[in-house]
């Protein structure tokens, strides 16, 4: 039997780690219930069930729930996404980060059928946390 994968906590805090996570996040699934903009505490929070991708196999592979927040965010926008359809499943394709000036930027969720969610952030500041 092989032993239980450990579970994940990572740090983002620049464009090539951001990259490790979207390839862990990849189809991941969320409802728009499970997301939440704080802000007041600049913060965006949100949990998902992900592929445990990391544990290998031959796709007999298993999800877990996990929480992903975000600092230092000023704005959010959204594409597609109905906020006030809270049970609205989300599929999360990618996420991908443009920088701007002194270290601002745009992190982007790419999620299927066109819909999108983008932060505008201070710095590229996130921990993803199997829970």
């Amino acid at each position: 039997m092989a032993a239980a994968a450990q579970p994940l906590r990572l740090a983002v805090e620049d464009a090539d780690d951001l990259k490790s996570i979207s390839a862990l996040l990849q189809d991941a699934v969320l409802t728009v219930g499970d997301m939440a903009y704080l802000k007041k505490a600049r913060r965006f929070a949100l949990v998902l069930n992900r592929f445990r991708w990391e544990a290998g196999g031959t796709g007999k592979g298993t999800r877990v729930r996990s929480g992903l927040h975000i600092e230092n965010v000023m704005k959010v926008e959204a594409r597609g996404i109905p906020q006030d359809a809270k049970a609205t499943v989300l599929s999360l394709l990618a996420l991908t980060f443009e920088p701007g000036e002194d270290g601002q930027g745009t992190l982007t969720f790419a999620f299927s059928a066109g819909k999108a969610l983008r932060l505008h952030v201070e710095a590229l500041d996130a921990t993803l946390t199997d829970l």
